[in-house]
C-alpha cells in the first residue's frame, strides 16, 4: 500500500536538495521506466494494475499496485502516465582525458535547462557518444524534466559532473578540444577527428571565456545563405545535433 509519507518523500525529490542527499532519483512513463530497469537500482515502482498485469518479472526492490488517482497524487508530471519508478543515482566515475583519448566525448559548458541537457543527453546516445562531462553550473540531469527529456538514453549515457577548467587543461596536445563560436571556422572545412571533447556553451552566453581557452579547434555552423538576415544563434541541444552529426558523417 502506498502511504502518505511515500507520496511526500517521491515528490521530495522534485527538488535537487533532497536527490542528492538520498541519491534517489524519479522516471515515469513506460518506455522511460523500462528503459532504465535493470540498468538502475529501482528502489520503489509504482504501477497501475494494468501496467503490473502487462509485464513479467519486474527488478525493484519494492512494487506497489496503484490506482489513477494514487498515481496522481504521486506524480511529479501534469499528465501522469502509468509508472513511476524510483531509481538510486549511478556511481559513474571518468575523467575527461581516459575518455578523450580514444572516443569523442561532450562537455557541457553551464547549460542550465534541463530539457535542453535532457535533449544533448538524447542526441549523445543516438551518435554513440557514452560520457558527457559538465560544468558545476550546468543543470542536474536528474532533475524531472532532464530525466524525462532523455527518454531513456540516460541508462547508455554517462553524466559526470567536475572542474571542466582543470580537466580540459591538463589534456595532452593529440587529444583535440573543439568548441563552437561565431568566429569560427565553418566546421564543413575543417577536418575533424574520431575522438577528442566537443564543448557547447551557455544558452545565453556560449562558451565562457576561461573554458574557452582550453579549446584548440574553434568551429562556426554556417546559417544559410552566408550574409542572410537570420536568426542571432540556435538552440544549444540543436546546435549540438549538427555538430556531432558533421563528426559521424566524418566517419562513414
Amino acid at each position: 500500500m502506498l502511504s502518505k509519507n511515500d507520496i511526500k518523500n517521491i515528490k521530495s525529490l522534485e527538488l535537487k536538495k533532497f536527490r542528492d542527499e538520498k541519491r534517489l532519483f524519479v522516471a515515469e512513463g513506460h518506455k522511460l521506466v523500462g528503459e532504465l530497469l535493470g540498468v538502475f537500482r529501482c528502489v520503489l515502482l509504482i504501477a497501475t494494475d494494468e501496467w503490473l498485469g502487462s509485464h513479467g518479472r519486474i527488478p525493484a526492490d519494492r512494487i506497489e499496485a496503484v490506482t489513477a488517482d494514487e498515481l496522481k497524487r504521486a506524480s511529479l508530471l501534469r499528465s501522469p502516465q502509468d509508472v513511476l519508478a524510483v531509481f538510486c543515482m549511478p556511481d559513474d566515475k571518468a575523467t575527461v582525458k581516459e575518455a578523450a583519448l580514444k572516443n569523442l566525448v561532450l562537455a557541457l559548458d553551464d547549460v542550465q535547462d534541463p530539457g535542453n541537457l535532457g535533449t544533448i543527453t538524447r542526441i549523445a546516445d543516438w551518435f554513440g557518444i557514452k560520457d558527457i562531462f559538465c560544468s558545476k553550473g550546468t543543470a542536474d540531469i536528474f532533475n524531472p524534466k532532464a530525466v524525462q527529456a532523455t527518454m531513456g538514453a540516460l541508462s547508455r549515457v554517462r553524466i559526470h559532473y567536475t572542474d571542466l577548467i582543470s580537466e580540459l587543461s591538463v589534456l595532452p596536445q593529440s587529444v583535440p578540444v573543439y568548441g563552437t563560436f561565431l568566429d569560427g571556422d565553418t566546421i564543413y572545412d575543417t577536418q575533424l577527428s574520431g575522438n577528442g571533447v566537443i564543448i557547447m556553451g551557455n544558452e545565453g552566453n556560449g562558451i565562457s571565456k576561461e573554458v574557452g581557452k582550453t579549446v584548440s579547434r574553434r568551429l562556426y555552423i554556417p546559417n544559410w545563405p552566408a550574409g542572410a538576415a537570420t536568426s542571432e544563434s540556435l538552440n544549444v541541444a540543436i546546435a549540438t545535433a549538427i555538430v556531432c552529426s558533421e563528426f559521424r558523417r566524418r566517419l562513414i
